[in-house]
């Protein structure tokens, strides 16, 4: 049953794999999924200054490399099934796991469009001094079927204005290079999802890639980000997530937009 819904902004309490499961073939038009990158294994980050757990819940956690690839090929599965035949989904991830879901991409036959860099300005520094400072995050984008045309909303992307993006030169075509800021403390004043995406970065996505109306799905919805930028550019969207606190975030951040 759903979790609530208003007008285009449709959430459910469930697990993802049973509920993607339920949804008849060629129903959404864009899917943005956030799946776990499964780094909640003991190590440390750093986070205002300070070391930190990464451990971010339960959820974070797998027991193998073989479960993670597993758990990976079964959403992505389901994903290509109820995508519309021209539909796209978009895939985010850090080298965790942006790999093993691009290899599953590609054996379930989708056609890989771009891979984009979305690099992080204000990124935490590496406390360890022993590697490079990561500061970007891999999104792949893929339509389902390899010969039908896709949305691409070339002009748009092409002359507006992307504030705060230094890469992005007026009237100039985008690259796939991103520089988006990590999510303001302002994005998070009704709460704290623990891999929150910026507004800045999901409004690129969406309006890239879809037409008003669509329906948008994010099978790992968090608080919501995605939903938010859909409703507020008329799109329509349906949210799923197995945690009844980050549903009701969303919410509380649905109902101030």
């Amino acid at each position: 049953m759903k979790y609530f819904s208003s007008k285009n902004f449709t959430l459910y309490l469930d697990e993802s794999l049973d509920l993607l499961k339920k949804f008849p073939k060629n129903k959404f038009n864009m899917i943005f999924a956030d799946p776990p990158y499964f780094l909640s294994n003991g190590t440390f980050t750093c986070k205002n200054g300070k070391m930190v757990d990464v451990k971010k819940a339960d959820w974070d956690i797998s027991e193998s490399l073989e479960e993670t690839v597993a758990f990976h090929k079964k959403w992505l599965t389901e994903c290509k099934r109820i995508l519309k035949p021209n539909g796209t989904i978009w895939v985010s991830g850090t080298y965790h796991s942006i790999y093993q879901c691009g290899l599953i991409i590609q054996e379930l036959g989708y056609r890989i469009l771009n891979d984009i860099v979305w690099f992080k300005p204000n990124a935490p520094p590496n406390l360890s001094c022993r590697f490079f400072t990561a500061s970007h995050e891999t999104l792949i984008w893929a339509r389902k079927e390899k010969k039908l045309p896709h949305t691409f909303n070339y002009e748009l992307m092409k002359n507006s204005t992307w504030k705060g993006d230094r890469l992005k030169n007026p009237n100039k075509q985008m690259r796939s290079v991103w520089v988006i800021s990590s999510t303001p403390s302002s994005e998070k004043k009704y709460g704290k999802h623990p891999t929150q995406k910026p507004i800045k970065l999901l409004k690129r996505i969406v309006l890239a890639s879809t037409k008003e109306g669509d329906l948008i799905l994010d099978p790992f919805t968090g608080s919501s980000t995605t939903g938010l930028v859909a409703v507020e550019y008329g799109r329509r969207f349906i949210g799923i997530d197995n945690k009844k606190e980050y549903l009701d975030l969303s919410i509380r951040r649905y109902k101030h937009i």
